[in-house]
């Protein structure tokens, strides 16, 4: 009998948790976001404002767990989005204050893109799980 908790429950619930208060923080309304938990867990959520280049597209701050926190730009389904700054450092699972901080500064265009981070993935996901645990409600 397998007596491993449930990883991939506590990880969805955990990352909803965490979506939601990186929303909170940054003022996104939780219509905007979602999440998904497939070969990577990843979140989306949805920004209010434009980038001056790209007038015809939304913003986007995005997560996945192998790189972080971006914020790009949306484009066409068939297209890549335009990544215009990384979060960066050591933690996939940034304060949602530091996101929200990120968000603003890339917004206001004090944020100057960074290398994207490599974290450990799949192969860590009771890591994760365990991290994202605080958030799960």
């Amino acid at each position: 009998m397998d007596t491993q908790p449930d990883v991939s429950w506590a990880l969805r619930l955990g990352l909803a948790g965490y979506v939601r208060a990186v929303a909170v923080a940054a003022d996104i309304p939780h219509d905007g976001t979602g999440f998904e938990i497939s070969d990577t867990a990843t979140a989306y959520l949805g920004l209010a404002g434009r980038w001056a280049e790209h007038p015809g597209h939304d913003l986007m701050l995005v997560w996945n767990e192998r790189h972080g926190w971006s914020v790009a730009v949306e484009t066409d389904p068939a297209e890549q989005p335009v990544v215009l700054a990384h979060l960066g450092g050591t933690d996939p699972v940034p304060d949602p204050q530091v996101v929200a901080r990120f968000v603003a500064d890339v917004v206001a265009g004090r944020w100057s893109e960074r290398a994207r981070p490599e974290f450990p993935a799949a192969e860590n996901r009771g890591e994760l799980s365990r991290r994202l645990g605080r958030y799960a409600t």
